[in-house]
């Protein structure tokens, strides 16, 4: 294997561009840093275009079982020098290992949810790290799915995929548009739970066993006037001390949990 040590190889620059939002959605592709969120990948069937392997000076039986994983998959592997790595590694983070990937579909009409899911829904979200914990909680309490309503923060942003542990490749998700999410949810029959800081229930009153869809907004801006209705209970995490609001990821964590509670804390959604 030749070893690329150039910034200016063709592959090098392509992969660079796609630190971009723009160049991701232009190209179709993302990069995926670190091992524990590339052996998900792999295991949830991302499809991988190809990857670039620094070798640590200590080898270790996390990037070994990765490359097996990998090697499975048939993907082109180019070895690189360390200073290309280094650029090509988010922040201080080099595990010796990069991947470029295809961006998957993630449409509503794809969802397939079980026969009681619980369904999170986050609207106007805007940063990727924030999506990214929200992701992790979901899937540490068995949500069944997240949908990202006119959201603006980017699913394959490299501050999502680190936030969510590589949950954002095994948690069910879907993108869309809040009219388009809510209608969903009602041909769903979903009850609809939004979380207000106004809410007229706590949310340890509300019922969470049957279908059930979390809905949580911003942090500066809540849940826009499209959820409303007599079919949506707002509900609220009762605030004791003078802040009026939690970061969206802690209150997810919060709803999600109370929701496993309900159901059973060994059962999954």
């Amino acid at each position: 294997m030749s070893e690329i040590t150039s910034l200016q190889n063709p592959r090098i620059k392509a992969a660079l561009r796609l630190r971009s939002g723009r160049h991701r959605r232009k190209q179709g592709r993302f990069l995926i840093d670190g091992l524990r969120e590339i052996g998900r990948a792999i295991q949830a069937g991302i499809r991988l275009i190809e990857g670039f392997l620094c070798p640590p000076k200590v080898d270790t039986p996390q990037l070994q079982k990765v490359l097996e994983l990998w090697a499975a998959t048939g993907t082109p592997l180019w070895q690189v020098s360390p200073p290309v790595m280094e650029k090509l590694a988010y922040g201080q983070r080099q595990e010796g290992l990069v991947a470029v990937a295809e961006i998957p579909s993630r449409r509503l009409e794809e969802l397939v949810l079980p026969d009681r899911p619980v369904v999170a829904v986050l609207e106007g979200v805007e940063k990727p790290g924030n999506i990214g914990a929200v992701l992790r909680s979901a899937d540490a309490a068995g949500v069944s799915a997240v949908l990202l309503a006119d959201c603006p923060g980017d699913l394959w942003n490299p501050n999502c995929i680190r936030a969510s542990l590589g949950c954002v490749f095994t948690v069910p998700i879907a993108v869309s548009s809040s009219a388009e999410v809510l209608a969903w949810l009602r041909r769903q029959g979903i009850r609809i739970y939004a979380a207000r800081v106004d809410g007229s229930i706590l949310y340890t009153d509300a019922d969470l066993r049957p279908p059930a869809a979390i809905l949580l907004g911003s942090e500066a801006e809540g849940l826009s006037s499209v959820w409303t209705g007599p079919d949506i209970q707002a509900i609220r995490i009762p605030m004791c001390g003078q802040a009026d609001s939690l970061n969206v990821s802690t209150a997810a964590a919060v709803l999600f949990y109370e929701s496993l509670r309900q159901r059973g804390l060994s059962e999954r959604a």
